[in-house]
């Protein structure tokens, strides 16, 4: 058999094993479930909040449009207007400006434009911020918990099924039978790529679900403006996940019973777990996520959320994902000669150096 002919057979077997297992699919339906019911939840609770509230001068009340989908407040001076959106009263303003306006209006906004109001007046008016901010502080800690939750469970999920079946095969001794028709390195290439499969199609799956419930909740927008950097995640974390899944098949291979997996394993789970919290919280530090988008074990979740913040320049997504694809094959290249001078080592535990001198 060729070398495709042999991955292909240990992938497929990888596949079909973990989707012939109930407590996986189960698992991945009910995160799926959790997926599209909080948003769907989220979506309804957002259409069922109150009005949002609008100071509106009086002198131009008679030349706005029908304004019932909000709460008004009516005042006479511009300044009552500025008192009531600084001190969060009203969410945004609507005054006299014929100078400047061809409208005659400008709106009035805290911290950022009022997109909705402004579509409700149809032409654009004049628009002033009195405190410009870049991003809502609350959904860009939703997006960073979205991409590190999703990365820290596929990883995790699935480099530890790979340490379980390593080890599996050779406490049983399966490996020895495997091994006397393929080679170590075509095992662990079959084991990588099978589970890569897997752990790749639910990411897509939960991105699918996403979306079909962002469009149920009439969410375009959210999802127009999470894409891109959705996008790049997913392109990131195909090359994040194999670096790891091979680090996770190397460490195990050290070990011959379960009971010793737990510490072979805990370095690699710790390079799993560290960009997840870094990214929860420091999501609003931009020296923190611009050295993160640039480590390859947390590239994959540092440089989609500076993406989605909008403080990446264009040629960097390109030259972290260069950084990442550089050092996935470094450690293929070691994690397999590991994998191969360990396998057949039966007994305790083979130290790394060994493994790594053969």
């Amino acid at each position: 058999m060729s070398a495709a002919n042999v991955i292909r057979l240990v992938a497929a077997r990888e596949v079909i094993a973990r989707l012939r297992s109930r407590s996986f699919l189960v698992s991945t339906g009910i995160l799926l479930a959790i997926v599209l019911g909080s948003i769907v939840v989220g979506g309804i609770a957002s259409a069922n909040a109150e009005l949002p509230k609008v100071a509106i001068q009086r002198s131009v009340i008679n030349a706005l449009p029908d304004m019932s989908g909000y709460a008004q407040t009516l005042v006479s001076e511009v300044s009552e207007v500025e008192e009531l959106v600084r001190a969060g009263e009203v969410d945004a303003g609507i005054v006299s400006n014929s100078e400047v306006s061809p409208l005659g209006i400008t709106v009035i906004g805290l911290d950022a434009a009022p997109g909705g109001l402004i579509a409700q007046l149809s032409i654009a008016p004049d628009v002033r911020i009195l405190d410009p901010a870049e991003q809502d502080p609350f959904f860009a800690y939703l997006v960073a918990l979205g991409f590190g939750l999703v990365f820290f469970l596929s990883t995790i999920t699935f480099g530890s099924t790979i340490a379980q079946s390593v080890v599996e095969e050779k406490q049983t001794r399966i490996v020895e039978l495997l091994l006397a028709t393929i080679s170590a390195r075509l095992l662990l290439a079959g084991k990588v790529v099978g589970n890569s499969i897997l752990s790749f199609g639910q990411t897509l799956l939960i991105a699918l679900f996403g979306s079909i419930g962002l469009l149920i909740t009439r969410q375009s927008s959210v999802l127009a403006e999470v894409g891109p950097s959705a996008t790049w995640f997913v392109v990131f974390f195909v090359f994040g996940f194999v670096l790891l899944a091979s680090m996770f098949a190397a460490a195990a291979s050290l070990v011959s019973r379960q009971e010793d997996l737990g510490a072979v394993i805990s370095p690699v789970t710790t390079l799993v777990m560290l960009p997840y919290l870094a990214v929860i919280f420091f999501n609003d530090n931009p020296t923190v996520l611009t050295v993160m988008s640039y480590i390859p074990f947390s590239a994959p979740v540092g440089m989609p959320m500076r993406l989605f913040l909008g403080e990446a320049l264009w040629w960097e997504p390109l030259v972290s994902l260069l950084v990442l694809a550089v050092t996935t094959g470094f450690v293929i290249v070691v994690g397999a000669r590991i994998y191969s001078n360990a396998l057949l080592r039966t007994g305790t535990r083979v130290k790394l150096r060994e493994a790594l001198r053969g």
